[in-house]
């Protein structure tokens, strides 16, 4: 079983519909969505995004990148060179509610959680928790700008119900995934986009711990030799396929191209059993499904 753990529900950008007929283009049998949040971001050239992944990927030169991609308005959104784009504080979770509802053979769910918001973050997760194809918590530190620890409450019900947390974390304190780690040990933590943005500084620190994931998405923060160089640091057992659509490479279409990062991973590692892992089977045991 093919399984996308990360994408986005913005259906101004790819319709479910489309979705579907990708999922089945390229083989891809199930996809956790979690909810837009966020107004639609300009299209960033490839040259630009070659640019920060090297600024990032590097100890050195990792401020100028902070620079360029964490500056935020009085009031929370994202400002670019051109424009601001406004972020949400509550990402609606009922719109993936939805699409699990209507599509329940193809689609699982992640709970959007932001203890900035208005909503309260245990109340969030006990509405949704026991609904069919919710399998844990979605929580973007860096975008939303607080501090991981500030999930304790609702990761130790996650824990205790053996739901995991993929989390975007950020630079400085939003980056401190350690000290909610700490705070609740059993909790299962996905790191997305291959532990942006320390990356193999990031590795290093969770080698040894084993409830500790990192997923592959993104092709703007993660290139092939980031994806090849995690898992064989880490393992391919700890490593997820995931696409962070519908950002990213398009297809002829001028849609997102859903098959992208699964070429990659085909291509990069040949034997099955290792594509296997990658691409369904260590995400898939991690959820129990």
């Amino acid at each position: 079983m093919i399984i996308d753990c990360h994408y986005h529900l913005e259906t101004r950008m790819q319709p479910v519909e489309n979705l579907i007929r990708k999922m089945d283009l390229n083989g891809i049998e199930k996809v956790a969505l979690m909810p837009t949040m966020l107004d639609l971001l300009p299209h960033t050239p490839e040259f630009l995004l070659k640019l920060l992944r090297f600024l990032l990927y590097h100890r050195f030169s990792r401020s100028l990148a902070k620079k360029l991609v964490a500056n935020f308005s009085p009031e929370g959104d994202i400002v670019l060179p051109k424009e601001t784009v406004k972020l949400y504080k509550d990402p609606e979770n009922g719109s993936v509610a939805e699409a699990i509802k209507d599509y329940p053979d193809r689609f699982l769910g992640w709970i959007f959680i932001n203890p900035k918001g208005k909503n309260d973050q245990t109340e969030e997760y006990e509405k949704w928790k026991d609904l069919s194809g919710f399998i844990g918590v979605k929580a973007h530190p860096f975008w939303h700008q607080f501090q991981p620890e500030e999930l304790a409450p609702v990761a130790e019900r996650a824990a205790k119900e053996g739901k995991p947390l993929l989390i975007h974390v950020g630079f400085d304190l939003n980056g401190d995934f350690e000290a909610l780690a700490n705070e609740v040990p059993e909790l299962k933590i996905i790191l997305a986009h291959a532990g942006f943005p320390e990356y193999s500084d990031t590795w290093e620190k969770i080698r040894n711990n084993k409830n500790i994931y990192v997923d592959l998405s993104a092709d703007a923060y993660v290139n092939g030799k980031a994806t090849k160089g995690v898992v064989e640091y880490l393992g391919a057992e700890r490593c997820f396929f995931g696409t962070d659509g519908p950002y990213g490479h398009h297809a002829d279409d001028g849609i997102f191209d859903n098959g992208f990062i699964k070429r990659r991973i085909e291509s990069l590692f040949p034997d099955r059993e290792t594509r296997n892992k990658l691409l369904g089977d260590n995400f898939r045991d991690l959820i129990g499904i």
